[in-house]
């Protein structure tokens, strides 16, 4: 597994480093087949540390945890239990997609746009919003239960999704009563 460990504006040394590899590499071993690269961000945020780590697996599936704590191997750890809980959750459910399906998940190249805000005071010039910014983003092509379970993973409240059965685009999405709601034009 390949990892990427950085710092925003703090340094991470070598003891951190290997600590988060062998951890880490010891917690997705154990539930997940053939992880290929692991991120970790370490940040601060006031007096506490931030750990943020996403996991992409062999499956096309990613999983994501954050922990804060007051000190940085408090916070890594918190954020390791989280990792380890999502993927021994989903365990059974990864191994089974991952038998049926022989080939890495495809993606569909789509443009993401960030629009600006509306002040509640004033009244727009026209009623075409103002974009902020552009970025590349990538649709992967799922079953269902495979874009409910990389929403759940990625602990996203919303996903985009191309269909695998039919084709098109579709939408799951967690409700306020805390099913999933799935739209299929």
């Amino acid at each position: 597994m390949r990892y990427k460990i950085s710092g925003k504006q703090i340094d991470i040394g070598e003891a951190l480093q290997t600590h988060v590899q062998n951890e880490l590499g010891s917690a997705v071993q154990k539930y997940a087949e053939r992880p290929t690269d692991a991120s970790v961000v370490f940040s601060r945020s006031a007096h506490e540390y931030v750990c943020e780590a996403t996991v992409h697996l062999s499956t096309g599936l990613s999983a994501q945890a954050k922990a804060h704590e007051t000190e940085i191997y408090a916070a890594f750890d918190a954020c390791c239990e989280k990792m380890e809980k999502q993927l021994r959750r989903y365990k059974r459910r990864l191994k089974d997609h991952h038998k049926d399906r022989s080939e890495p998940v495809e993606h569909l190249g789509a443009n993401s746009y960030i629009l600006a805000s509306e002040e509640a005071d004033s009244e727009p010039d026209s009623l075409q919003p103002i974009i902020v910014a552009e970025m590349e983003t990538r649709i992967p092509s799922l079953s269902v239960g495979e874009a409910v379970m990389q929403m759940e993973l990625a602990g996203a409240p919303v996903l985009v999704f191309r269909n695998e059965g039919k084709d098109g685009l579709n939408v799951v999405y967690r409700r306020e009563d805390g099913n999933i709601g799935w739209i299929d034009p």
